[in-house]
Order: structure tokens, then sequence, then C-alpha cells
């Protein structure tokens, strides 16, 4: 399975593309459509939105394998889209080590769903740029999964 079109714009509008460098709300040097700087990468003179959609490309394709090897049920194209959106976000130990993962891995499709909201902080503190991408996904999670109920 791969991310869909609707999972990408998700994915992109939640960044922001940014042709300079900046620090994420985790501090952490970024640039294009939340691309996290490798040791090696160095931007000097920013970046263009081809070149920051071939790296969306790489960084999208490390967060669907990560979903593929650490998901063990099936999953509708909504709730992998979701998933690769926070995994994106937050990286692949966090969902490794998350009671969501668990509770999907379980079976707990709804348990799973509610836990993507509790992902709202950075600092410690409430974001409301994070509260309303895990609402997003959250709305991706379920409205993909009720089409496919009405289909069926």
């Amino acid at each position: 399975m791969e991310l869909s079109a609707a999972g990408l714009e998700l994915l992109k509008r939640s960044e922001g593309f940014r042709n300079r460098i900046y620090k994420d709300v985790a501090g952490l040097p970024t640039i294009g459509y939340g691309h996290r700087l490798l040791a090696a990468e160095s931007f000097p003179n920013g970046i263009s939105e081809a070149q920051a959609a071939q790296l969306l490309v790489r960084d999208v394709r490390t967060a669907e394998q990560a979903i593929q090897r650490l998901v063990k049920v099936a999953l509708t194209q909504g709730q992998f889209d979701a998933l690769v959106d926070f995994c994106f976000n937050l990286g692949a130990g966090r969902l490794a080590s998350s009671t969501l993962l668990k509770v999907l891995n379980g079976g707990r499709y709804e348990d799973a769903a509610e836990q993507l909201l509790r992902w709202d902080q950075a600092g410690g503190e409430e974001n409301a740029g994070l509260k309303a991408r895990r609402q997003a996904e959250l709305e991706l999670w379920s409205n993909t999964a009720a089409r496919q109920q009405a289909a069926a």
C-alpha cells in the first residue's frame, strides 16, 4: 500500500513548504515539506519546490515502510494514510512504542483512532497545529472507513 493523493495532500498541508532551513516545533533543522536535515545535508541557497518534492518522496517512503513493518492488521487506505502522516510527523520510534500501535495490532480500530488525538503536544503543552493535524488524520481514518463500509 502507498500513500494516496488525499494522504499526500494532508501531509503537504500540515507541513507547509519552506524554501529555507527552519527549526521545527521540536527544535530540529528542517526544510521543504518537513524534511529533517541529515548530518551530511546542507542547503545554503535554500531549496526549490521540486527539490522538496523529491525529498518528500523519500521521507514518505520511509514512513510507509515503517507502517508496513509495524502494523500487523489489515488497514483501509484512510487508516494507512493517517498512520503515514502520523509516522512522518513523529517518527517510527514513537509509533513503535505507542499505545496506538498496541491497540491497533490488537484489532481495536476505534480505540486506535482515538489514540491519534492524544498526540497533540509539543514541549509538554497542547499545540494548536498538532491538534488540528491529529483531527485531520482522524477524519481521514474515519471517512475512508465509512465510505468503504457503505460500498460493501
